[in-house]
């Protein structure tokens, strides 16, 4: 019985929901400081075992698009997080967004994403989950399947009735979900590269280069990933409200001007 108390106050958090940019209603357990410090942490870790890209004109390149992306943020999102980006010496074509405020894009990405359009596009995607507190939402998920488990161990139930729990709970909570913040994701984040002056079109264009290099996938319903189709289809879906606000910020003098290999002096 012990050990149940001391689960209770675990599932009382689940009355505490925040609701994401898209007015999603999602479940957080942990406060903005500790993801951030977190986040902190794991940048930190990747920059001392990774090796960054040699090529100035990269990291250049990718500061330039990010500093777009970031100027074109709401505060206080913009100004109270230390914005820092890395780009990696990685074949990988990916990148990521961290709590507190960390980028790092793989310098491999550029060999799909072949104009400052498409890598705005990755890139605000990435700050999209950022925005949307994606992170926090995941580690509370994991917090809450680790209190159920523990639960049914508590109770007796069996090891095959355990791992059963397990198993559902992945197919049906965790990889649906997200699919769920990965289409949130491409949603603000193809509004936010619009905002920033990017032409969001080029985010269709980056799927179809993506998609062309992707070989063969697993089912939608089994991938954490909406697949390219789908993707490509809810941008689509929102091009018309991104045409606009595109157009507002180049009437604000929102020109983007990042050109890949060029260091602008």
């Amino acid at each position: 019985m012990g050990r149940l108390r001391v689960l209770i106050p675990f599932l009382l958090f689940l009355t505490q929901c925040a609701t994401s940019p898209l007015d999603r209603r999602q479940v957080v357990l942990y406060s903005d400081a500790e993801m951030a410090r977190q986040g902190e942490q794991a940048y930190s870790q990747m920059q001392s075992e990774m090796p960054t890209t040699p090529n100035s004109s990269e990291s250049v390149y990718v500061q330039c698009v990010a500093d777009y992306i970031i100027e074109a943020l709401a505060e206080p999102m913009r100004s109270s997080l230390a914005w820092e980006v890395t780009v990696f010496d990685n074949e990988q074509a990916n990148a990521f967004a961290l709590p507190g405020g960390k980028i790092g894009v793989y310098n491999g990405l550029l060999d799909v994403a072949f104009n400052q359009h498409q890598l705005a596009a990755v890139m605000a995607h990435e700050v999209g989950h950022v925005l949307a507190n994606h992170s926090n939402e995941r580690a509370s998920q994991s917090t809450l399947r680790n209190v159920g488990l523990t639960a049914a161990r508590v109770l007796g139930a069996s090891d095959v009735t355990i791992e059963a729990i397990d198993y559902g709970t992945q197919l049906g909570l965790f990889l649906p979900f997200n699919r769920t913040q990965e289409s949130e994701a491409d949603g603000i984040g193809i509004i936010l590269m619009a905002e920033a002056g990017f032409d969001p079109e080029q985010s269709i264009a980056l799927w179809e280069n993506m998609a062309a290099q992707g070989g063969s996938r697993p089912p939608e319903f089994l991938s954490t990933h909406p697949s390219p189709e789908s993707r490509m289809a809810d941008l689509r879906a929102r091009l018309p409200e991104a045409r606009a606000a595109r157009a507002a910020a180049l009437d604000r003098g929102m020109v983007p001007d990042c050109v890949p290999g060029v260091i602008n002096q």
